[in-house]
């Protein structure tokens, strides 16, 4: 019999559609079709993108905006949002306006136009964590800028647009309504309960084991209770924190390590699915939050959002998020 799940933290509901239980090999994928031609964000073509504003090298001597980089951070050419300038905010009756301020960047996440994210391996993976704190760190010291949403999507039918990996992050003046809803729900279970929503989450999910898909010392990866998708994964930290800015090196060594172990397992389960994940953090230059956690919501693109979604605010998802997390866990990684 089909189910209503509600999410614990936001209160969405969910329909786990189970009359319409599928196995992996029963989705259809829209796969990728490699166009090739020139390509602006591979090595040698550094002077068709803006100038970079972070790059990391392990070549000696590099020049800034040359090849020889392992990772490279640079404006996106056509931002959705442009960082000259100030808000303006106006009212106009009873609508608000305010200029498009904020930031753009693309972060180039190897220069093999070939390797995808998934075929990383964990040492390389951790060099994109790492910028993506830096650039937090950094862009939070512009005071016009209250959130930055970091993103990455995976294949045309999940946005992207360029077949070179990358990520992507858009600074914002205003905080998104997803992150306000989740700062609001978190904080609403915390003064009832005085507990952490997430950390409870943790707990829970460790104890049952029936939606954990990985976990070592420092994270836990799980296919959520009330998932929007099949296959969709969180990836929390075991240990509370709100703040992504606050991770040294062997959290993104730990956070690397299950980060490619849960891709190579949805890639073995679904193979060159299309994908988007999401950093989820609190704002910037905020204190540290007791009802926030830190986390990743990675989302594979498998099912359409029709007008029941839209109408409803509802997901229907076909697959059990007990089964998926089994899928997960049993496939066999090389």
């Amino acid at each position: 019999m089909p189910e209503l799940r509600k999410d614990p933290i936001i209160g969405r509901w969910v329909i786990i559609a189970t009359e319409r239980g599928k196995r992996p090999s029963d989705f259809i994928i829209d796969r990728n079709q490699v166009k090739g031609g020139f390509c602006p964000l591979c090595p040698g073509n550094e002077n068709t993108t803006p100038p970079e504003v972070l790059a990391y090298s392990s070549m000696p001597g590099r020049q800034a905006n040359q090849p020889g980089w392992d990772l490279r951070v640079v404006p996106n050419k056509y931002p959705a949002l442009v960082i000259e300038g100030e808000l303006n905010k106006q009212g106009e009756g009873l609508y608000d306006r305010m200029n498009g301020l904020g930031a753009h960047e693309v972060i180039i996440e190897t220069p093999d136009h070939q390797e995808t994210f998934t075929a990383l391996p964990p040492e390389r993976m951790r060099l994109i964590f790492h910028a993506y704190r830096d650039r937090l760190i950094d862009l939070g010291q512009d005071d016009r800028f209250r959130y930055v949403m970091i993103f990455k999507n995976f294949g045309a039918a999940a946005g992207a647009s360029l077949e070179h990996s990358h990520s992507q992050l858009v600074a914002l003046p205003i905080l998104p309504r997803m992150v306000t809803s989740e700062l609001e729900g978190s904080l609403s279970y915390y003064r009832y309960k005085e507990r952490c929503v997430f950390c409870d989450i943790v707990r829970q999910e460790l104890d049952q084991g029936v939606r954990v898909v990985a976990s070592n010392n420092r994270f836990l990866a799980i296919v959520p209770f009330a998932p929007r998708a099949p296959f969709e994964m969180w990836i929390l930290p075991r240990r509370h924190s709100s703040s992504y800015c606050n991770s040294d090196d062997a959290t993104f060594r730990d956070l690397a390590a299950i980060f490619s172990e849960c891709m190579r397992r949805l890639d073995k389960c679904l193979p060159s699915v299309p994908y988007n994940f999401v950093l989820h953090a609190a704002p910037l230059r905020s204190p540290a939050l007791d009802h926030y956690h830190w986390h990743f919501e990675i989302t594979p693109k498998l099912t359409m959002v029709a007008g029941f979604e839209w109408g409803s605010g509802f997901y229907i998802n076909p697959l059990p998020p007990e089964e998926a997390a089994k899928f997960l866990r049993d496939v066999e990684l090389d």
